[in-house]
């Protein structure tokens, strides 16, 4: 460490230390109509420091981001250009979802062998409860049993 290097190190104002963000995709959903949407879509996501990429799919209503940016401003941004029902992409494959056609997950809005993120079912773990308690149902100990046995 150099004369200057000690000099400009010890007059510099104290800044705080921002945490670095890890490469990331962010997918939105933003309905678009047109080139100009597109393109003022396009422009405003590009502006943003840290974007390596912006891949839009008009057909599909997706925006995706890649680069090193925060998933909640590349959001805002999108809707301070006029798209406020914009949103993230609220779609996975269909088969990485558990239950994919239950009710609140199937949309007919989304695109070919794809379905809703939210999962209404339970975990496996209560599964196992379930389990439990057909086997506790026909035990002997059990004064309410089945009497059929």
């Amino acid at each position: 460490m150099g004369a200057l290097d000690y000099i400009f190190y010890f007059c510099s104002i104290p800044t705080t230390k921002t945490k670095l963000k890890s490469m990331q995709t962010v997918e939105i959903k933003v309905k678009m109509d047109c080139d100009g949407c597109e393109r003022k879509v396009r422009n405003a996501v590009a502006t943003i420091r840290g974007v390596k990429s912006v891949e839009i799919n008009r057909k599909q209503s997706k925006v995706s981001v890649e680069g090193y940016v925060d998933a909640n401003k590349v959001l805002k941004r999108v809707q301070e250009t006029g798209k406020k029902k914009a949103e993230f992409w609220p779609y996975v494959p269909q088969h990485v979802v558990t239950y994919p056609y239950a009710s609140g997950v199937y949309d007919k809005r989304a695109p070919a062998n794809c379905v809703r993120t939210s999962q209404t079912f339970p975990a496996s773990s209560s599964s196992q409860d379930t389990q439990d308690q057909l086997l506790n149902f026909f035990n002997e100990d059990n004064v309410n049993s089945c009497s059929i046995m």
